[in-house]
């Protein structure tokens, strides 16, 4: 079969008979459909079919979900599974937005989520919304980073998706708008290759309210996609990459797969893949990969 359809829900919430309806919508439209291929039992299936552009068969498929809180991906069968990860951290590989976390220890949290979810948004510029919350926080005790860093936590799926790429032979690089100083333990942490990010200048005692130039953005990410790509000889269809705010749409839009999890708004709109409702185990599902092949 030229294509395939995937369809994933939480652990044990995708109905057995939801490959068939899917199926019924599919085949009036010309479609002609193989047996579905469960990837995990009442999580994932696999629905191959011919005869239907990717684009269409994802819209006649969402039609006969009707809200139904199942992800869906629709992409050519041959190439599924890439080479390349290249993944946001805050909010994504991490459940928390690490500068606001940060910025509580100065009692500045509120203040800066603000700035974080509109320049997420695409409200304002990264680069200057970056510079201002860390001006924010100049003469706050280093120690504020380590304290920090006992709240953080891996987004569910986090390690499953990177150890089992990884195993594959897959580079699986953090590229984050954040700092090196959490990349680095993060990265360690899920199973990361490599990490890229900001680096927030202190004087060993305080944050002295800068970070080193040029700034980590929505460019530079876009720029480390396609020269990690370049360094191993992959096409940029051999890559995935994943996020949620608005500085990862260039790199979600110029990978092979580019995924928008549980993202805002803006970004939900523009990216072609969105996993609004599974974890990021979702991701791997959608190459094709089973749930007895996830390395924990």
């Amino acid at each position: 079969m030229q294509h395939v359809l995937t369809l994933i829900a939480p652990p044990g919430a995708l109905p057995g008979a939801l490959p068939a309806r899917i199926r019924d919508a599919l085949t009036p439209l010309g479609a002609d459909t193989g047996t579905p291929d469960w990837l995990s039992e009442a999580e994932a299936v696999d629905l191959p079919f011919t005869g239907l552009a990717t684009e269409q068969a994802e819209a006649a498929a969402r039609l006969a979900l009707d809200g139904a809180a199942v992800d869906l991906v629709a992409q050519p069968a041959e190439g599924r599974r890439k080479k390349l990860l290249i993944a946001d951290m805050d909010s994504t590989i991490v459940t928390s937005e690490t500068l606001d976390e940060l910025a509580a220890y100065a009692g500045l949290k509120e203040r800066v989520a603000e700035i974080t979810r509109r320049s997420m948004n695409g409200e304002i510029d990264f680069a200057t919304a970056l510079r201002e919350r860390v001006a924010m926080l100049r003469g706050l005790d280093v120690s504020a980073l380590e304290e920090t860093w006992k709240g953080v936590r891996l987004m569910p799926g986090a390690e499953a998706l990177v150890r089992t790429m990884a195993a594959g032979g897959a580079h699986c690089a953090l590229a984050s708008g954040g700092f090196t100083w959490f990349t680095s333990r993060v990265a360690r942490w899920a199973g990361f290759t490599s990490h890229h990010a900001n680096i927030l200048e202190d004087d060993g005692r305080v944050l002295t309210g800068t970070v080193a130039e040029p700034v980590f953005d929505r460019d530079s990410k876009l720029a480390t996609l396609k020269r990690l790509c370049a360094e191993r000889g992959l096409p940029l269809a051999d890559s995935i990459a994943v996020g949620d705010g608005a500085n990862d749409l260039a790199m979600i839009g110029a990978a092979g797969l580019g995924v928008a999890y549980h993202a805002k708004p803006v970004v939900a709109a523009s990216a072609r893949v969105r996993v609004d409702h599974s974890d990021l185990r979702a991701l791997l599902f959608a190459q094709g990969y089973r749930a007895a092949e996830f390395v924990a």
